[in-house]
């Protein structure tokens, strides 16, 4: 069945994202689009990767647990409030950078809902979580600065309202705050990981964008990957520019390698459904591929680098 979703908006935002598409030009709304990547999939995979794969593998955890949990409540909320995109409704805003680009501006099962902003969550939980773990400078700017940028972009693409945005941030600095709290408290592992996956189980009675079921695969991927690391594979981090590089990389084009083959055996067709039991297969796809890269995926740093450096040497 197709998704529909229903629209409520405050009175000044069209008339405010109209205005800005109309007066800014072209060209700087371009370079303002660009800012939507930093709180897309593939740069904080890149980010999450340098931490966890290379500088800090315990601090890259924590940062995934909650930038994943972010990730997750999002869709949620955003299935309870089922509020249509903006250019879905008002002709005078256009939409200049949709969610996926495979998939039809229109589509709500693929596109997703608007109420809160998934970027804005990304960049804060994100960029906040490097601060609060990293306890640098520069670290504390871009958690400031990068979720305003990412928040603009996505108000002057048309793909959010501006309450949409401000909904976002707030989702990201709970669980910002949440997670490190829950850490910090209960000292049982099992406990723990169980609470935060308890939390965003229960959007499977409701939810019904891919966007949930993307997330929530990925979380579960994460959740079993940290102790499956830490009892069986207890990789070691580094600091060496080139090791960091080639494992960032490595686990790149391995996630998006492993992510294209689970879809092999399903048809293009069965894929883009949005029946349940396509929406169960992405589930189960994100979190065979997240604990791929993650868990497993460490298993070959040691005898590669081995074989590699000693051979530089």
């Amino acid at each position: 069945m197709a998704l529909t979703g229903q629209t409520f908006y405050l009175g000044f935002e069209p008339a405010l994202m109209a205005f800005l598409q109309t007066h800014i030009p072209q060209g700087l709304i371009t370079v303002i689009s660009w800012f939507s990547m930093l709180g897309e999939a593939l740069v904080m995979i890149l980010v999450l990767g340098i931490f966890y794969w290379g500088l800090d593998k315990d601090k890259g955890q924590k940062i995934g647990l909650i930038v994943l949990t972010g990730i997750t409540w999002n869709p949620m909320i955003k299935n309870l409030f089922l509020r249509r995109r903006p250019y879905f409704d008002h002709a005078s805003v256009r939409i200049l950078r949709v969610v996926e680009p495979e998939a039809d501006a229109f589509d709500i099962q693929a596109q997703g809902y608007s109420f809160p902003s998934g970027h804005s969550t990304n960049a804060v939980s994100l960029y906040g979580a490097l601060a609060r773990y990293m306890r640098r400078r520069l670290f504390r700017v871009l958690a400031f600065v990068v979720p305003l940028l990412v928040g603009f972009s996505r108000v002057i693409v048309g793909a959010h309202y501006p309450t949409d945005v401000l909904a976002g941030y707030l989702l990201g600095l709970l669980a910002l705050w949440l997670i490190p709290l829950l850490d910090r408290t209960i000292k049982s592992r099992p406990l723990f990981y169980g609470l935060i996956l308890l939390s965003a189980l229960p959007g499977l009675l409701y939810c019904r964008s891919e966007d949930y079921f993307s997330s929530l695969g990925m979380l579960v991927g994460l959740l079993l990957s940290i102790p499956f690391e830490k009892r069986v594979v207890q990789f070691s981090s580094t600091r060496h520019p080139l090791k960091i590089a080639l494992r960032t990389i490595g686990g790149i084009l391995l996630f998006l390698a492993l992510n294209t083959v689970c879809k092999m055996p399903f048809s293009s067709d069965f894929l883009a459904s949005g029946s349940q039991a396509a929406l169960y297969v992405r589930m189960l796809r994100y979190a065979l591929v997240v604990f791929a890269t993650l868990g497993l995926y460490p298993m070959v740093f040691t005898p590669c680098e081995r074989k590699l450096f000693s051979r530089a040497s």
